[in-house]
């Protein structure tokens, strides 16, 4: 394993302090725990809380801000923040007018964050959760009962941030943030795995000439292995699917090519140069597109394909002011 760490034991910790670091004016960092919450916490307004394992770089932590969340928890390496942490998150941010916990729904995280809702009522904090499964390469998997929560989730926190900071209530923040997961889905795929620090080794092999379809984002088998294609082909392959899942003709639609940490720039606006052609001749149109590294696999080559279907008030919240270390308008 060749990796720029100082120890294994260091990694998410020093991560976390290194984010902060980053952006001090945006960020600060809870004791004792990976627990990254807005420097500017803001009275009066639900709470957005969110996490999982670390890895997925710039999620979460890099999403917090003005206008998406307001803590973010991170676990171990694509391990689930146990429910005390994600409690004392919860705790951090509370409001009077609650909190929303965005959920992706993997079993561990689903359980502890459940967990930690139930501590958070016992202390008579109002709070609500989404779950987000927007990927639709596999209904079952070995981490989730139903369709797993990837890159998606980025747009449920941009979102539902944007309805929190207006000062709609958990009730009304809620209801949009399931409106965006019943119009978001995504599908990925990867050429080559990434080595979780504690392992020391690839989490899975891909001979040179193979890629995998419907991969997630840590690394768990997708679909089908194929023989390597070219760029445009792959990407109609995982657009497909999708398109298939929601009936997207005639509809806006915000398009995210995100890479999976270790895809070049150059090689995800190539995907995008296609997916734009494809969903034009397909009848979608395109309001806007984010390309660039979202919601990663550590050092993952690959890429996933998200679509979400807006209508005003999605589009109105989309487009409305955010301020984060990862994610601006």
């Amino acid at each position: 394993m060749k990796k720029l760490i100082n120890s294994v034991e260091a990694v998410e910790e020093q991560m976390i302090l290194g984010l902060v670091k980053s952006a001090p004016k945006k960020l600060r960092k809870l004791e004792g725990g990976n627990i990254v919450v807005r420097a500017d916490k803001k009275e009066n307004k639900v709470a957005l809380v969110s996490g999982g394992g670390s890895g997925h770089e710039p999620a979460h932590g890099g999403f917090v801000g003005k206008g998406m969340l307001d803590c973010a928890v991170a676990g171990a390496v694509f391990t689930s923040p146990t429910p005390d942490k994600i409690f004392e998150g919860i705790q951090a941010v509370a409001t009077d007018a609650g909190v929303l916990c965005i959920v992706k729904n993997y079993t561990g995280d689903v359980m502890n964050f459940e967990m930690a809702m139930e501590l958070a009522s016992d202390e008579d904090i109002k709070v609500a959760h989404v779950v987000v499964n927007d990927d639709v390469a596999v209904q079952d998997s070995l981490y989730t009962t139903g369709r797993r929560g990837v890159a998606g989730t980025i747009l449920v926190h941009k979102i539902a941030g944007a309805k929190a900071e207006e000062g709609a209530t958990l009730e009304e923040v809620k209801a949009v943030a399931e409106k965006v997961i019943a119009n978001v889905r995504t599908m990925g795929m990867a050429i080559s795995p990434c080595t979780v620090p504690a392992a020391g080794k690839p989490g899975f092999e891909l001979a040179e000439d193979e890629v995998e379809i419907g991969i997630g984002i840590h690394g768990e088998p997708g679909t089908h292995r194929d023989k390597i294609a070219s760029a445009d082909e792959i990407a109609k392959t995982l657009l497909d699917k999708i398109l298939a899942d929601i009936d997207y003709k005639n509809q806006e639609v915000v398009v995210m090519i995100n890479g999976m940490g270790a895809t070049p720039l150059m090689e995800l606006y190539i995907i995008n140069n296609f997916v734009q052609d494809y969903l034009a001749a397909a009848g979608v149109k395109v309001y806007d597109t984010m390309v660039g590294n979202y919601m990663t696999s550590i050092e993952m080559a690959g890429f996933s394909i998200t679509l979400l279907r807006l209508d005003d008030e999605l589009k109105k919240l989309y487009d409305a002011p955010a301020d984060t270390p990862a994610l601006k308008r």
